[in-house]
């Protein structure tokens, strides 16, 4: 079929939640550019930042396993297998981390700055992470959360979360979930 993805292509290029095909890529840029007096043109880029996040249009999901480089979704190596051959794991932990790291433990930003300082960018981008509690113990915060991660085996699942973690982990339980219904029947079809 002409204009179609190989399918070794497809095999990434899809929502890891509900398999949807259907995604969007939201690109903010932020650039700062010398101006040319004679022509009014850009002369020279002195600064510019772009970031950019794939999501699902029919789940709404962020989709981690992908990134935006030159002009194209691509799949992130370190994860995109994982997330899409892997099954979701549940894992039930505590993180002790130093009382600095956590921004705010309290208020609307809590369970997120919580999330962020057990598990950087993972807690708050990959991981699907609810906070239970938090508690105090002298200069440091132990965190207590349920975590949804997707890997291929519960080994890959321990050591995903022992690599993310930025404190001491503590895994009290670590189960396999079963994969959304729309993952069962291939690529999804709308």
């Amino acid at each position: 079929m002409e204009g179609s993805a190989p399918s070794s292509v497809r095999a990434w290029l899809r929502c890891y939640r509900c398999w949807s095909t259907e995604l969007e890529v939201q690109v903010h840029y932020e650039g700062i550019h010398r101006i040319d007096p004679q022509s009014g043109e850009r002369a020279e880029v002195v600064d510019e930042m772009q970031e950019a996040v794939v999501q699902c249009l029919d789940c709404m999901h962020d989709q981690p396993h992908l990134g935006f480089q030159n002009g194209r979704i691509e799949p992130i190596e370190d994860r995109w297998e994982r997330m899409i051959a892997g099954t979701p794991w549940v894992a039930s932990c505590t993180v002790t981390v130093e009382a600095d790291a956590v921004e705010s433990c309290s208020g609307p930003d809590a369970a997120d700055s919580l999330a962020y300082a057990a598990f950087g960018d993972h807690g708050t981008r990959e991981f699907f992470t609810h906070v239970r509690f938090h508690k105090h113990d002298e200069d440091r915060i132990v965190i207590h959360l349920l975590v949804e991660l997707y890997a291929r085996s519960i080994e890959e699942a321990g050591e995903v979360l022992e690599e993310a973690a930025r404190g001491s982990l503590a895994i009290t339980s670590l189960a396999e979930e079963s994969r959304p219904p729309a993952a069962a029947g291939g690529d999804h079809q709308h």
